[in-house]
């Protein structure tokens, strides 16, 4: 059985939110974002991006191409309930869904050819999610998952598009290989040096010359080049929660060192928020003292999955709860209220240079394990 494979993407999905919540902005060139001028561009409307706008482009240079912009803070809990919303509606219709993040999902309506027309099909659910929702969105379907969300890229904004199997190559071999999904700056350069822009040139190119220029990532990108991709849609469960703990050999009343503790753990569970792409509402710190008595603390804040602003949080917690002096048994947190995207998507507020160094550090944590780097206030951990 053939697969058919739906990529479908919200167009411009936080200004399209903020729209929805005042009609006024229609038309206008909106960028959403931290509105400081050291602050980055999560998401830009049409109208700015005719201009060259671009997400994660730093304000100040946005504001310098489209000075007419209207910059608006962005609203994690007003995006996470319309992606709630469409989730519903496609998981209604839908066999198996995978949500892929915040604003796009992958449908698998392999078989569904014989009754409806997958084609058709997906036509009336994009339908039914802008008239139930008001969003706009674009969608593709294809053979598998990167024919089908390059497609969707190619057909925004409010596009659909059908690449049947015949029309893979031909659809593929004319764009830049800056169009498959696992190419970013630092490949593309590399492949460009050597006068490979194009996906078709990729397609041609010996598979073993491709692993040797940048090592096993290059036969699943010689792959993606051909329009192979077996890789299933994996249907989309919700996390609820994080959280670690930690239980101490001796009960201790050392606050430096649970504090010291109490970082370490924040940056565990940060690092995990954003590699998995969650963001938290909610802060939870949990005491057991010596006598088994437990205690919990908990606040609301802004969406985040910044280390810094989670530390600040847990530990204002912390000072808050522990008002017995007792020895304390066990420290815990957790992370809660959950909901999908990436870092630079919520910190509205921070800097580039913020940005580029959680993006470094991640970096080096994923390449060398995530104790590699470490603040120095959760070095003193008695390990």
């Amino acid at each position: 059985m053939n697969r058919s494979i739906v990529h479908m993407d919200l167009d411009a999905f936080f200004v399209s939110c903020v729209r929805l919540t005042d009609s006024k902005l229609n038309g206008l060139p909106l960028i959403i974002g931290g509105n400081s001028d050291r602050g980055v561009v999560a998401s830009a409307s049409y109208e700015a991006r005719k201009f060259g706008v671009r997400s994660a482009m730093p304000m100040k240079m946005a504001l310098r191409l489209c000075p007419s912009a209207k910059v608006i803070k962005g609203d994690m809990e007003l995006f996470s309930r319309y992606s709630q919303e469409v989730s519903e509606i496609i998981e209604e219709k839908a066999p198996v869904v995978e949500k892929a993040s915040i604003d796009e999902f992958y449908l698998d309506i392999s078989g569904m050819d014989k009754f409806f027309g997958c084609y058709k099909w997906t036509g009336e659910l994009s339908r039914k999610i802008t008239k139930e929702t008001g969003l706009p969105i674009s969608f593709a379907v294809s053979i598998n998952k990167t024919v089908s969300k390059i497609g969707t890229g190619e057909s925004k904004p409010i596009g659909k598009m059908e690449i049947k199997e015949q029309m893979v190559k031909p659809f593929l071999n004319p764009l830049s290989i800056q169009k498959i999904p696992m190419v970013g700056d630092v490949t593309y350069q590399l492949l460009s040096r050597l006068g490979i822009r194009k996906i078709q040139t990729l397609s041609e190119m010996p598979v073993e010359m491709l692993q040797k220029l940048i090592g096993n990532n290059g036969i699943e990108l010689w792959k993606k080049a051909n329009g192979v991709d077996d890789s299933p849609v994996e249907p989309y469960t919700e996390r609820k929660s994080i959280s670690t703990e930690q239980t101490f050999a001796d009960d201790t009343i050392d606050i430096h060192k649970i504090k010291s503790i109490m970082v370490a753990m924040v940056e565990k569970l940060g690092f995990q928020l954003r590699n998995e792409q969650w963001l938290t509402s909610t802060v939870v710190i949990k005491i057991r003292y010596n006598n088994f008595d437990t205690h919990t603390q908990q606040s609301k804040i802004a969406y985040t999955s910044s280390d810094h602003i989670l530390i600040e949080k847990a530990t204002g917690l912390f000072n808050k709860l522990y008002q017995r002096r007792m020895r304390i048994r066990m420290i815990g947190i957790r992370f809660t209220g959950l909901v999908r995207g990436a870092y630079q998507i919520n910190l509205f507020e921070d800097s580039t240079e913020m940005i580029s160094l959680y993006q470094s550090i991640d970096k080096l944590k994923n390449r060398y394990g995530a104790n590699v780097v470490q603040r120095c206030a959760g070095l003193n951990l008695g390990r």
